[in-house]
Parts: C-alpha cells; structure tokens; sequence
C-alpha cells in the first residue's frame, strides 16, 4: 500500500443498540462527569467516563446522553434503547415534563436533534441498581474533574 492510500474499516450496521447513561456531580454545582455504556446483543461496543469540570447533576445527565448518541450514531445504529435512572431527563425527552429550567432547553433540544437520526428511540427509566456501570464511569468522570478544577 502506497503512504498516501488511506484504509478505512466499514463499521458493521446495528439494527438496536442499548445505550445505559448517567451523569454525577459531586455538589450541585461541582466536579462532574458522565457516563455512557453502549452495547449491541451482550457485547459492550462502547464505554466511557468522561470529566465535564463543574456543572449540575442535570447537565450532567444530558451531557452523558449527547455523548452516548453521538457515539451510537457513530457507529451506525439504526434504533437506540436509552437506560436512565434520572427520571427527569427520560419523561423530559419523551416529551411528558417541559423543560423549565432555561441551562437545560439547549442540552434537550440537542439531543433531540441526535436522537431523530435514528429510525426509532425508545426511553427507559431504570432503577439506578440496573445502571451501575454508567453510574460508577460518571463518578470516574466527575473524580478527574475534581483534580482538574482549581481551589477555590
């Protein structure tokens, strides 16, 4: 192959996808991070912990869904079953509690634009013991932020 020949891998096409979020923040607001877990069938295909410095527990939680949809359409999923324990954010997205409060309109009408990529989104509130691998990677997140921010 010649250097300047690029290889690009094809990304195989998932009919369902199965993203568990969750977003934590140490204080309200303080040292946050979210937590996204995707899998397809039984196999995790995505995981990730991700510092967000310091914002709510709410913005949290929507970072955590962008993300986790970002990467979901990423890799070509056509339907997306969302697990949450907050369930704000799932009635919220599905249209049953109005976002009030104006910090979270954006992130909202954000992943609502990401979630009409997809053929079909299906929102799940869960009970935060089925969401523990999301929850443990969003305090991962909101851990590296606490050694990012400075003191106060």
């Amino acid at each position: 192959m010649r250097t300047n020949e690029r290889c690009y891998m094809r990304r195989p096409i998932y009919e369902e996808m199965v993203l568990n979020i969750d977003g934590a923040s140490f204080g309200n607001p303080g040292p946050a991070g979210a937590g996204i877990v995707l899998t397809a069938g039984n196999e995790v295909i995505h995981r990730a912990s991700i510092p967000l410095g310091e914002t709510t527990n709410n913005v949290a939680e929507y970072r955590a869904l962008i993300a986790g949809l970002h990467e979901a359409a990423a890799r070509k999923a056509r339907r997306v079953v969302v697990r949450s324990d907050s369930e704000l954010l799932i009635r919220q997205m599905r249209g049953e509690y109005q976002v009030k409060a104006p910090h979270l309109r954006p992130l909202h009408e954000w992943g609502k634009k990401i979630a009409d990529r997809f053929e079909g989104v299906t929102w799940e509130y869960v009970p935060r013991e089925e969401n523990s691998e999301a929850d443990r990677l969003a305090k991962e997140g909101a851990e590296s932020s606490r050694g990012r921010l400075p003191e106060a």
